[in-house]
């Protein structure tokens, strides 16, 4: 790099945004810069680097250059992307579960209340055909359909994310 600015190393859209002049312009102003960011190795390709520029004084104070370091921070930077990856597919994964488990609940339920349906209708039948009074089955019949209309309101609120009043 000797003889040649210390730019080269910033992909193009960084040179036309001027980041390199705005770094060497924080670290003279506030005595450091440091940033995190794509740049150019010597063949062209592209790293995640942390970059950390300081003013190089005189004894009396003035400016004769900057001390620059850059840690390719690539790998970890991947690290970190797959982490993050790992955490949202477990946590779809929970979601899924839990999902899951409240399938299986609502479906005990109504296969509970069509149970008690079908068998309050069964009775009624049974009962009507020997000429018995068959209106407490069919109560018992109307009292789990309108349970089971109940439970499919709440899933419809739940599901529009609409307060309940239980």
């Amino acid at each position: 790099i000797i003889g040649q600015h210390f730019s080269r190393f910033y992909p193009e859209e960084d040179r036309l945004a001027q980041v390199p002049q705005r770094a060497l312009r924080t670290a003279e102003t506030e005595g450091r810069f440091e940033a995190e960011g794509w740049r150019l190795r010597k063949d062209g390709s592209r790293f995640w680097a942390s970059v950390v520029i300081d003013p190089v004084r005189a004894p009396d104070g003035s400016l004769i250059g900057f001390a620059k370091i850059t840690r390719d921070l690539t790998e970890r930077r991947e690290a970190q992307i797959a982490l993050e990856q790992a955490r949202e597919a477990l946590f779809q994964s929970q979601k899924m579960e839990a999902i899951g488990q409240l399938t299986g609940g609502v479906a005990h339920d109504f296969n509970n209340l069509l149970c008690a349906i079908i068998g309050s209708i069964d009775l009624a039948e049974r009962r009507g055909a020997a000429g018995a009074d068959i209106a407490p089955y069919l109560a018992n019949a109307r009292q789990a359909a309108e349970r089971g209309a109940t439970l499919t309101q709440h899933m419809l609120a739940f599901a529009r994310k609409q307060d309940l009043d239980l």
